[in-house]
């Protein structure tokens, strides 16, 4: 069988079940950003260098490949739309709880780039957003989708920010934007 099957040539594809739908429809540009953020995971992943880190990233590679069947259900019958695994947002609180308690973690908004794999997840942070903006719009256009990707997202991209300066401070690298004697933050680091 062939990748190439060209039933997707006119436009349309197919939700999880039957119906065929654009491949401009709201639910297809979700599944489509979860699978650009797995990517840019991948390569955060793959230059790391961070065991621990690039472990956690594979469990939410996998996690993303899990939340796009969810959000390409196809629930146009009625049918109860299926949901992700709360504990996965949990944990991932759990994590953003975690290393904000740890000494030396930047708490001020981030210059990327000076650390490779840092930048990476920062990147991978912006699709994060991305993602969870589309998602909301799908929501609010009345498709039924679960509401709890779109926490799952929130919590994501908060802790890919606090990543991104984990390994920052792990490489003894200043990524500070403002010099120490700077105002305080007023607004959101993580967007």
């Amino acid at each position: 069988m062939s990748i190439s099957t060209k039933v997707g040539d006119g436009g349309l594809t197919h939700l999880l079940g039957s119906r065929r739908v654009s491949k401009a429809d709201q639910q297809i540009e979700v599944v489509g950003c979860l699978d650009e953020l797995g990517a840019h995971l991948g390569f955060a992943r793959s230059i790391c260098g961070h065991e621990e880190t690039g472990k956690y990233l594979k469990t939410i590679q996998q996690q993303l490949f899990a939340i796009s069947e969810v959000a390409v259900s196809d629930c146009s019958d009625g049918a109860a739309s299926p949901r992700i695994d709360r504990a996965w947002i949990e944990d991932l609180t759990h994590e953003v709880n975690r290393i904000e308690q740890a000494d030396g973690v930047l708490l001020d908004w981030a210059l990327t780039g000076e650390v490779s794999a840092a930048a990476a997840l920062d990147i991978a942070r912006t699709v994060c957003r991305r993602t969870e903006r589309a998602t909301v719009r799908c929501v609010d256009a009345g498709t039924a989708i679960d509401r709890d990707i779109i926490r799952y997202l929130n919590r994501l991209a908060d802790l890919l920010w606090l990543l991104a300066r984990v390994l920052e401070r792990e490489a003894g690298a200043d990524a500070r934007l403002r010099g120490p004697d700077s105002a305080p933050v007023r607004w959101s680091r993580a967007w």
